[in-house]
């Protein structure tokens, strides 16, 4: 660790991620003198191939259905933002923080939830398929930008919080890494802040999307009460505006209010809890949290999208489209490997499904149409 480095985590609480105190990197490497190590960590993330392809990966609408829906690149960088934002009131690593909720995401397959969901349908003899452990593989293993290893060997610390959840068998697996699944213990404040700002930047963004689709109204949207609550305060405040601009308002509003309530809600939660390291916040309960009242808020709006957005017929409708592509993609690679670019076709002793997950989990939303139509449309160029 470097002087400089040390210089910039000063400021930071007892119980943060101190880069001095890092567990390190699976591969050794010498200190970067003008960078901590989760700078580094950031901009490896940033500049990995995975990244760049989030930006053809959607959340809720296919990438072709238009220009201003929300990716997974776009989402990223939102939550990075609310993290960052956090962690920088509560002392915690806004490098870290940055780091986690660049990378959450990059494991995810195209399609969103639907991929997701097909993908594992299919792996469901052959181990599953997790997109939280396939983000840790695509950092660990998959991305290849280094001579001297596979990945990007980032620190403990960052892969610990893009492991958001695990399955007990593929947490066994993981050694120190899958330890916390398996004993119930916690990762860092920095882990759990981004799983909440991944929450929080989702539900808010998923209701701008809805509204701009179409697929929700305002009138439905009333039903929410964080949402009545905070349009009827901007159309006090603002009572000349409308449109767009009134959403964008109660939207900011939202999230100003989730923010502020789990700063202060966490504020109280380390107080109490005293943790004078970040071992002992590990040891400790979750603290990073909602108050009892913007959590069931924050639930009620969670179950209005997922009755009125995710179950919507017209996304269901693209959703069902999806896991088709991703299910006949899957059927024809495992019964003819041949079909598949040379370095997804196993050698001797190698995992074909696993192999076949990895390059469909990769595939851009569009990517993934585009070979569909490659592998099963006769007049279709290869």
């Amino acid at each position: 660790m470097t002087a400089l480095s040390t210089d910039l985590e000063a400021h930071l609480a007892p119980y943060a991620a101190h880069s001095a105190q890092t567990r390190g990197r699976v591969h050794a490497e010498p200190a970067s003198s003008s960078r901590s190590e989760f700078q580094r960590d950031r901009d490896r993330v940033i500049h990995s191939t995975a990244f760049r392809r989030l930006e053809y990966k959607t959340q809720v609408f296919v990438n072709h259905e238009g220009d201003l829906f929300r990716t997974r690149l776009t989402h990223s960088l939102e939550v990075a933002q609310i993290a960052r934002s956090i962690a920088r009131n509560l002392r915690l690593n806004e490098d870290l923080v940055e780091a986690i909720s660049l990378a959450h995401d990059l494991g995810h397959t195209p399609f969103g939830h639907a991929g997701q969901d097909a993908l594992n349908g299919c792996m469901k003899n052959h181990g599953g398929f997790e997109h939280n452990l396939q983000s840790l593989l695509v950092v660990d293993e998959l991305e290849e930008r280094y001579g001297g290893f596979n990945g990007l060997n980032l620190t403990f610390e960052t892969r610990e919080g893009i492991l958001k959840h695990c399955s007990r068998v593929n947490a066994a697996g993981l050694g120190e890494l899958g330890r916390r699944f398996l004993q119930g213990t916690q990762p860092s404040l920095e882990a759990q802040l981004a799983n909440l700002a991944d929450e929080i930047a989702y539900n808010n963004h998923d209701i701008d999307d809805g509204l701009r689709s179409g697929l929700l109204t305002l009138e439905q949207l009333d039903e929410v009460p964080m949402w009545g609550r905070h349009r009827a305060e901007v159309a006090e405040a603002f009572p000349e505006i409308n449109g767009r601009r009134a959403i964008n308002e109660t939207v900011r509003r939202m999230i100003n209010t989730l923010i502020v309530d789990l700063i202060e809600t966490t504020s109280r939660n380390i107080a109490t809890a005293n943790p004078k390291s970040i071992d002992a916040v590990r040891a400790a309960g979750p603290l990073v949290s909602f108050s009892p009242k913007v959590h069931e808020e924050a639930a009620a709006l969670k179950r209005f999208l997922f009755r009125h957005l995710y179950r919507h017929y017209l996304v269901m409708r693209m959703s069902a489209k999806a896991q088709r592509i991703i299910s006949d993609l899957f059927t024809a690679f495992m019964q003819d490997s041949r079909l598949l670019p040379p370095q997804y076709q196993a050698g001797h002793g190698a995992d074909q499904p696993r192999l076949i997950a990895h390059y469909i989990a990769g595939m851009t939303d569009r990517y993934a149409i585009r070979e569909h139509r490659r592998v099963f449309a006769v007049s279709e160029s290869n």
